[in-house]
């Protein structure tokens, strides 16, 4: 009966909600580069490299949301490469996407060692703190689950909602997922399928660099190479999982960042009885059942990961 009273408390949903975010973020950046008809692999090392840009921007003196810019303006740019590459040149998705991670982390170390030679441990920063919100944070658990977090997580709520929004009701977003589906439709209506398909990229991968700085700047306050530890990887599946729906992504994120959490939450019920190793693929053993599950009936983008030139048909 303990294991189930952990689903009760306020704790362990504030903790689902934290370490959702950066997943919502990643994911949500994700959804729009394969709503362009682009896979981006690159997630894993763009996560990375927006964690460090982020952080030590704001260790160079900076103020948080500058560090958040940074972090968005670094992944942009790698976005820009990996749809180069990909969408001009028509280069495999899946190759670029992993030179894209394989650059950005490296990069990313090579960076680090040139800015601090003599460091053995990661300097710290003050990090986003949280902000509760009056009267709605006082409603018992769900008020300090969802109204008592950093800015950047309500950010990654309101991103939700605005990617939505934009995708569904705008002229943007209808060509958008038009160009995922039928590109030469797309340009017969004398926009450019190119453009669009860059643009989303870099766009995209902004977000994914703003969930990788959550890491760095409001779940922790400084920059270790293992902190992201999978989390793109598991982003790209939250897409499939979402079936290219931001709403669904969202639900796949925080039932997600549930099992985490619970699972952290059962080694101490249990007391070290079962294998520490278990609980820890507990979620992704989980997330591997539902993605199988929902994956069979999922509508991909029919033009994903095809290379489309001017002209084609």
């Amino acid at each position: 009966m303990e294991a189930f009273d952990i689903l009760l408390t306020a704790s362990f949903w504030a903790a689902a909600i934290r370490i959702a975010s950066p997943l919502i973020f990643a994911t949500m950046g994700e959804l729009i580069c394969e709503r362009a008809g682009v896979l981006n692999l690159g997630i894993e090392g763009i996560m990375v490299a927006g964690a460090f840009a982020g952080w030590i921007t704001v260790y160079a003196g900076a103020d948080l949301w500058v560090g958040v810019a940074a972090a968005a303006l670094a992944g942009a740019a790698f976005g820009l490469l990996h749809g180069f590459f990909t969408v001009p040149l028509g280069l495999s998705q899946h190759v670029t996407g992993i030179g894209i991670t394989l650059l950005a982390t490296s990069l990313t170390y090579f960076i680090y060692r040139i800015s601090l030679p003599e460091v053995t441990s990661p300097p710290k920063i003050e990090p986003f703190v949280p902000l509760a919100i009056p009267v709605l944070s006082d409603i018992p658990v769900i008020g300090p689950a969802l109204f008592n977090q950093t800015p950047l997580t309500y950010l990654a709520f309101v991103l939700v909602g605005l990617v939505a929004w934009v995708l569904y009701r705008t002229p943007l977003g209808i060509t958008l997922r038009a160009v995922g589906e039928n590109p030469a439709a797309v340009e017969a209506q004398g926009i450019s399928v190119t453009a669009i398909r860059m643009g989303a990229v870099m766009v995209g991968s902004a977000m994914m660099a703003v969930g990788g700085a959550f890491l760095t700047m409001s779940a922790f306050n400084s920059f270790f190479f293992e902190m992201v530890n999978g989390r793109g990887w598991i982003c790209i599946a939250l897409v499939v999982f979402g079936s290219w729906r931001p709403g669904k992504a969202l639900l796949g994120a925080i039932l997600f960042a549930a099992f985490d959490a619970y699972q952290v939450r059962l080694q101490q019920v249990t007391g070290g009885v079962v294998p520490y190793q278990v609980f820890l693929m507990l979620p992704y053993v989980l997330s591997i059942v539902a993605l199988i599950a929902v994956s069979r009936r999922a509508a991909y983008p029919k033009a994903l990961m095809i290379p489309y030139q001017k002209g084609e048909r």
